[in-house]
């Protein structure tokens, strides 16, 4: 019988020659590895500081952007501030608020499709459990909600004008879906709570709104071409430009919605101006307006953008003696002054917007 005394000392003996192997190539290949970090670095010293540079550039612009807006935020409301019966909390409705008061508009979510587009998650979450914690709220407290629901909740409609008793044409799983789902859901909610726990409920199926104070670049059609006309580009329309819509100036809306919290309609309310136009009409007018020398640039089509968009407000005149009364060129005019101003105020900061564009089909560009 042969001994293991010797075989475990030649195998221990193979071992450490392995090992010692193995540790001299982890060796070079460290050096080789820091070596070519070394190399690789003073490369970038010598020649690559400009890329570095993009790339943090890269990832500080958005940032910065976002800084600017939210500075704009709060400007939009800083002349209230220090007013008696007026208070700024900032709070996401996605997590519960405890507070007291006998009236809630329930406004909150992004409305541009570029901003809803952002983060469908964040949209739809806004418009879920955003919209079931101000419920909760109301029923907490008795107090009165209006839902700031949308005209996106009749999809591409195929009945035009749209009432209200009209279902709607709405593709569940396209990209815009976060949105008009999302408010269908809340409007849902919303009479669920009115039937089982008892809460009033007022829901305003808002149309295409402009006004002062509104976001540059926000991706909505008004903001994109007084911004586009007012900077000498080219007005950028998606499709042939024959999709319409209805413009409502801010003040009108405000009317209607204060109208509608206080009177006892519980059913959803269109809130919009019947006045109809195509969108290459509406971009003549504004560089009319503007008095710009831009060309009007087509594009490809948005994905799933409404053909056809005019409200059906005869609901809203019978029940609560309502109607648009500022003139389309006169709202258009006093918005076009505000976003002159805002540029010169942007460009003394540094800060020229741009507008966001839509989720597009593949397709060339064409110009008239």
């Amino acid at each position: 019988m042969v001994s293991k005394g010797p075989v475990l000392r030649l195998l221990t003996a193979i071992n450490r020659r392995r090992m010692k192997l193995l540790m001299g190539l982890a060796f070079v290949a460290y050096v080789a590895s820091v070596w070519g970090n070394f190399v690789n670095m003073r490369s970038l010293q010598e020649n690559g500081d400009q890329k570095v540079e993009s790339k943090i550039e890269e990832v500080v612009a958005p940032l910065r952007e976002k800084i600017k807006d939210l500075e704009k935020r709060k400007r939009n409301v800083e002349h209230w501030i220090g007013h008696e019966n007026f208070e700024l909390i900032n709070h996401d409705v996605v997590e519960p608020l405890y507070i007291e008061v006998d009236q809630i508009y329930h406004l909150a979510s992004p409305a541009s499709p570029p901003n809803y587009m952002y983060n469908p998650i964040k949209t739809l979450k806004t418009n879920t459990i955003g919209t079931l914690n101000m419920l909760g709220l109301a029923k907490r407290v008795g107090a009165r909600l209006l839902l700031a629901s949308t005209s996106e909740v009749y999809g591409d409609p195929e009945v035009h004008p749209q009432n209200e008793d009209y279902w709607g044409h709405v593709n569940p799983i396209g990209p815009r879906a976060c949105y008009d789902e999302g408010k269908r859901v809340a409007e849902t909610m919303c009479y669920a709570y009115m039937k089982q726990e008892g809460v009033e409920v007022r829901v305003a199926r808002i149309f295409n709104t402009f006004g002062p104070r509104m976001h540059m670049n926000d991706g909505r059609v008004v903001s994109n071409f007084i911004l586009q006309a007012l900077q000498g580009e080219p007005l950028t329309v998606y499709g042939p430009g024959t999709q319409t819509r209805a413009f409502q100036y801010v003040s009108d809306l405000v009317n209607g919605l204060v109208a509608l919290m206080n009177s006892n309609v519980s059913s959803p309310v269109n809130l919009g101006n019947p006045e109809e136009h195509t969108i290459l009409e509406f971009a003549q007018l504004i560089k009319k307006l503007v008095g710009s020398g831009s060309e009007i640039q087509f594009l490809s089509e948005a994905q799933d953008d409404p053909q056809k968009r005019k409200p059906d407000i005869r609901k809203a005149k019978l029940l609560l003696g309502w109607e648009p009364v500022v003139p389309l060129e006169e709202g258009l005019n006093k918005a076009i002054h505000y976003f002159r101003k805002e540029l010169e105020y942007q460009a003394n900061n540094q800060y020229i917007p741009k507008p966001k564009p839509a989720r597009m089909k593949k397709g060339r560009t064409r110009h008239n």
